[in-house]
């Protein structure tokens, strides 16, 4: 009786934990997504006026996005960006921490070029270091 209780009891837990887990990565995966979108939509204003769109244009744009309660607050770097910036130039990021599972803290990163992608809060953050620091030294 103790071991079958002892067996329940675990595979609650394990649930309970798989469940939060899955409850992180979903956040995260919607959060990718509502970026893409955001960056589909920067990348369009920027083809038809020839520069990146001002900070109100995301707050404009945001809301209409799928998943945007997911996506946080977005920080947009585009006046720190210089016309010859490289494609892989962080445009815009979202932290995302995941104090609820295994999955790490992290960033969702917009570039320049329109990809996204989830950084670990480290990788990030020397990403952006460096970026900055070039910006400086130009």
């Amino acid at each position: 009786m103790l071991i079958q209780f002892a067996v329940v009891a675990l595979a609650t837990v394990a649930a309970v934990v798989g469940m939060l887990h899955l409850k992180d990565y979903v956040n995260r995966s919607e959060a990718m997504r509502a970026m893409t979108q955001l960056g589909g939509r920067i990348l369009d204003y920027r083809s038809k006026h020839g520069s990146l769109p001002p900070a109100s244009f995301l707050d404009d744009v945001k809301d209409q996005l799928d998943g945007t309660v997911r996506i946080g607050n977005v920080q947009y770097r585009a006046l720190a960006i210089g016309p010859d910036a490289t494609s892989d130039t962080v445009l815009a990021y979202s932290e995302k921490p995941n104090p609820s599972s295994f999955l790490d803290d992290g960033f969702v990163v917009l570039y320049l070029d329109g990809s996204v992608e989830w950084l670990p809060a480290a990788r990030f953050q020397a990403l952006l270091a460096a970026q900055q620091a070039a910006n400086r030294t130009d």
